[in-house]
């Protein structure tokens, strides 16, 4: 489902749209507008399906465990962001995390000579730094 389908989907369920959300209103072509959804549930489709556009669900949580297990129960884990003022508090619910990259205080920084993938049903294998590119088949010729 494209987002704006998962975004039109989260609103007939009765989550609320805090901010975007109508791309309508925006510029023309494939544009759509950062979209923040709040009181949704965790089964909803916007976020039990990856997507990849701006629409972020906003999910309520009691305890840091009860996150983890949220995030954790996910068919999908290509990445995953916590934030938070305690980076030692953040790094202990990052290793806890199955996701195939876990950023803290920062989302989607991929460095191209680190590898990069997926964990569950999220990516393609491998990108990205020289295990990337062995996982691809390619040769790998170094010079010097």
């Amino acid at each position: 489902m494209y987002d704006a389908g998962l975004v039109d989907a989260a609103k007939d369920s009765g989550a609320r749209v805090l901010l975007g959300g109508n791309p309508e209103s925006q510029q023309p072509g494939n544009f759509y507008p950062t979209t923040l959804i709040a009181d949704i549930d965790n089964d909803n489709p916007l976020v039990t399906e990856e997507q990849f556009g701006p629409a972020l669900p906003i999910i309520r949580y009691s305890t840091i465990d009860d996150a983890i297990s949220m995030a954790n129960g996910l068919d999908v884990g290509l990445g995953a962001s916590v934030w938070s003022p305690d980076l030692s508090a953040a790094r202990e619910v990052a290793a806890r995390l199955q996701a195939g990259t876990v950023w803290i205080n920062k989302h989607g920084a991929v460095d191209p000579r680190i590898p990069f993938g997926g964990n569950k049903q999220s990516g393609y294998g491998l990108g990205f730094g020289v295990e990337g590119i062995k996982h691809l088949g390619v040769p790998l010729i170094v010079n010097g």
